[in-house]
């Protein structure tokens, strides 16, 4: 069976065929920017036209950047708020024509990096958290994942930690690398001391550029960047349309 993982980010929506035996993409990604505003009807277009790029998948995985509850949108901190409560699942497989199963986007980039990344074959509590337009995290125990989980939105000098530690506030508030990873730090002692974690994976666009900023990172908890970088979102994607999240 061919599986298409699609990654609906902030500023792009990338998607590619996925080999699940090698846990890479099986052809080159396709990316299109994502419509401002990410209004229910120009994103839901944008995956399908990235979808027919493509030759026909028999199912296809897409990634959100919110909280999904059995194909439905809870949350929309980053998009257009008509997104929240709409039937995403239904919405997507409309307007791709195959069987779609919609997931949040760190957990989607989680579940591949345990299986095939940086998490693989760790046992304990992992945290993978992403960075880009605002921070996202996936949550595993013994590589179980607790889905759902929105630890970007935890406090952080009163304000939520992804308006401070974003990759977009570095690059709104023209940050150094050094300062960014400054404001990292607290966020992820903060995030430690709250779960005592075993690892913390770093993903998201940053993870391309981790010896900009990791080396200024001092916390209990080992952090890494993920394996998969910018890639890990479709490949999880493409293992929960599979059944495999």
């Amino acid at each position: 069976m061919t599986m298409l993982g699609i990654d609906i980010g902030g500023s792009g929506i990338k998607g590619a065929p996925v080999d699940l035996a090698a846990g890479d993409l099986a052809l080159e990604r396709y990316r299109l920017e994502t419509p401002q505003p990410a209004t229910v009807e120009r994103v839901v277009e944008t995956a399908a036209e990235v979808a027919r790029h493509f030759d026909a998948a028999d199912r296809v995985g897409v990634t959100f950047p919110g909280v999904v509850v059995s194909g439905v949108v809870r949350t929309a901190a980053n998009v257009d708020k008509a997104w929240l409560d709409a039937p995403a699942a239904d919405l997507f497989t409309k307007a791709i024509g195959r069987p779609v199963t919609v997931i949040n986007d760190a957990d989607a980039a989680g579940i591949a990096e345990m299986r095939f990344g940086a998490g693989r074959d760790r046992h304990g509590t992992t945290i993978m958290l992403t960075f880009g337009t605002g921070i996202g995290s996936a949550l595993f125990h013994d590589g179980a994942l607790i889905p759902n989980t929105e630890l970007g939105h935890l406090e952080l000098d009163g304000h939520d930690a992804e308006q401070r530690a974003s990759d977009r506030a570095r690059d709104v508030e023209d940050l150094s690398w050094h300062a960014w990873a400054h404001r990292v730090q607290r966020y992820l002692r903060h995030v430690e001391a709250l779960f005592w974690p075993d690892l913390i994976i770093i993903g998201g666009g940053v993870s391309k550029k981790a010896e900009k900023f990791l080396p200024s990172i001092e916390i209990r908890t080992p952090v890494v960047p993920a394996h998969l970088q910018n890639n890990a979102g479709i490949i999880g994607a493409a293992l929960a349309a599979n059944g495999q999240a």
